[in-house]
């Protein structure tokens, strides 16, 4: 048989309503507050609208004007396209239907009429500081390129350690120059021609004799019926190939 179990005590309907409520008055007040501060932000939204549609200048659909404006003023959508609509109906900005959706822009009659020199000048100006970006972004290429090269640079630390191994090694080379310079078994220039002579003497002799061992060698092969490689192991020949040996230059 199982063991009986006791049911866990009901809280107090007291206590249960007193966390309830204190719940639900939290969430209340939450609401409240984000209500409120949206209603806020709308009330001022067509002032905000004003200002940067004026500002910017240029043509924005609402969704542009939403995405650009949203997160700095926590404007919602709805507000945004309810206040485009107002100001376009009290004729502060215009209003233009493009392909399916709306487009809004400032009224340009508001702006000042710019006359042919002033656009030759604004025209001067936009060249000037084209040339002036492009020359700032090459001096700025050739910065980053030092910079890299800088960075990729041994340290002070690190050059000066590696200035001292230098010094040592340089010191240990001097001192061997030092002891050959005053060994007296120098050899002389007779003797060094001897040694280069007897050198291409026998080289001229293992050439020969390899060219010899070589010609005997295909001759016999002619008529043997396995491969080269075969015969030379069943003989026990060995060639300068085998150990990576060839014959000097002439």
């Amino acid at each position: 048989a199982l063991p009986e179990t006791t049911a866990p005590a009901a809280a107090p309907e007291g206590a249960v309503a007193r966390v309830t409520g204190t719940s639900g008055s939290r969430s209340l007040v939450a609401g409240k507050a984000m209500s409120k501060g949206r209603a806020e932000a709308a009330a001022g939204a067509p002032r905000i609208l004003l200002k940067y549609l004026q500002d910017q200048n240029r043509p924005y659909s609402a969704q542009d004007v939403f995405g650009n404006l949203q997160r700095e003023h926590g404007l919602g959508k709805a507000a945004v396209v309810k206040a485009l609509e107002q100001l376009a109906q009290q004729g502060k900005i215009k209003e233009k239907m493009y392909g399916k959706q709306k487009i809004y822009f400032a009224d340009q009659d508001q702006f000042d009429t710019v006359s042919d020199g002033d656009l030759q000048s604004l025209d001067a100006k936009i060249v000037a500081l084209t040339a002036k970006v492009q020359s700032l972004q090459q001096s700025c290429r050739h910065m980053e390129a030092e910079l890299k090269e800088l960075t990729n640079a041994l340290t002070t630390p690190e050059m000066q350690k590696e200035i001292q191994e230098l010094k040592k090694e340089c010191a240990s080379y001097t001192e061997r120059l030092k002891n050959i310079r005053a060994a007296t078994n120098h050899v002389t220039p007779e003797e060094k021609e001897q040694v280069y002579r007897e050198r291409q003497k026998y080289c001229k002799e293992w050439r020969k004799r390899k060219r010899m061992a070589t010609d005997l060698c295909d001759a016999i092969l002619e008529g043997y019926p396995k491969s080269k490689k075969h015969f030379f192991e069943e003989i026990g020949i060995e060639t300068d190939e085998d150990y990576n040996v060839r014959l000097p230059d002439p």
